[in-house]
């Protein structure tokens, strides 16, 4: 067991999950470019106000499992009870509890020293990344920018001594009639009523628009548990991003007098392109295969939406799902993921069941006392 010091070590830890999980039918491989910039403390601003470290286990010198310690300042500067929360993230092991152990006990080693008595995720880096163990719906393949894992890491997990803290339920739909038209007239009256109306996003004005998705981000989740605000850096830095995958058509924002109260974000499942590149590098062939897939995705992924408190019982949100689900349909989309929800938020769930989501993945976060 040891941190990873050189570049040699990091593309070793960047390249393991691929070699582990070639044979999952299920495991989807990311960009190696996207994730050594997720992990770069230069090129992150996650770092401006965190810290991590990156464990390799090896065996025989063989790579057999990854682990990262996360120093989140921001957690606890928002959750101010929660300051001896550290977190652990980008796990990834062979099926031997002795090598979990191994990873676990390093990085919960490296988090006690930093003062932490307890130790929460999986979390790569926040909730504003990938996060959460996937516990149910190993049959179905992972959304973008969603994990996903194989079955028997929960065991190696769960008999490492965690246990469970939250459960962030993703929802299905694959209806093409939409949701029921007496759910969406009722919204188009309350919307009307409060002057509330739709638009989508103008790539013209990209920057503009990004300042304005700043405003509302982070009051409109702000009371969610596990929350942890993004900074204008952080924010700016995931426009980048996504900027070359955006369908502007599934970006929908809901505004009253020209000012945005709510958005709904929803991306192609670009991961149906990525499975067809299982090396997760983009030359020779990579960019190539992903281009020619790249058209024949058939999936979305609803990232977020969210409505300011003041205006959650305006119709704005099923709007919002609607109009999502009306022009997908109408690209060519016709399934689609929302997600994730916290499990205890039936604010939000009760109406999507009753639009006609089904919920079918659960991922877990976990603690462990330290």
């Amino acid at each position: 067991m040891r941190p990873v010091r050189t570049k040699q070590d990091l593309r070793r830890f960047i390249a393991f999950p691929y070699r582990l999980h070639r044979g999952d039918p299920m495991w989807v491989a990311p960009l190696r470019m996207d994730i050594a910039t997720l992990l770069s403390r230069t090129k992150n601003p996650f770092f401006e106000h965190a810290e991590a470290e990156y464990f390799l286990a090896e065996r025989d010198g063989r790579v057999v499992g990854r682990i990262a310690a996360i120093k989140n300042d921001a957690h606890g500067a928002f959750h101010p009870e929660e300051t001896h929360v550290g977190f652990f993230g980008f796990f990834e092991c062979v099926d031997e509890q002795s090598v979990a152990d191994a990873l676990f006990a390093e990085a919960a080693k490296w988090l006690r020293a930093r003062g932490f008595s307890v130790m929460r995720g999986p979390a790569s880096f926040s909730t504003n990344d990938e996060c959460g163990l996937l516990v149910d719906g190993f049959d179905t393949p992972p959304a973008i920018m969603n994990p996903h894992n194989p079955r028997y890491y929960v065991g190696l997990v769960e008999r490492a001594g965690f246990a469970k803290v939250m459960d962030l339920v993703c929802y299905e739909g694959q209806d093409e009639t939409g949701p029921p038209q007496r759910l969406i007239d009722a919204a188009r009256k309350l919307a009307a009523r409060s002057g509330i109306t739709l638009r989508t996003l103008d790539m013209k004005r990209f920057d503009e628009e990004v300042e304005k998705v700043k405003q509302v981000y982070n009051a409109a989740w702000e009371k969610n548990w596990g929350f942890i605000p993004m900074t204008d850096a952080e924010l700016n830095h995931l426009a980048k991003q996504l900027k070359p995958v955006v369908v502007p058509e599934l970006v929908v924002f809901a505004e009253k007098q020209g000012q945005l109260i709510g958005m709904a974000i929803s991306l192609p499942d670009f991961n149906v392109a990525l499975k067809h590149n299982p090396s997760g590098r983009l030359l020779p062939f990579g960019l190539l295969k992903i281009l020619y897939y790249k058209n024949k995705i058939h999936r979305l992924r609803t990232l977020t939406l969210g409505v300011l408190p003041a205006y959650r019982r305006s119709g704005a949100d099923a709007l919002m799902y609607e109009h999502t689900w009306r022009v997908g349909t109408g690209l060519g989309i016709h399934w689609g993921e929302a997600s994730w929800l916290l499990e205890t938020n039936a604010a939000i769930r009760n109406p999507m069941e009753k639009m006609g989501f089904r919920l079918y993945k659960t991922l877990r976060m976990y603690d462990k006392t330290l």
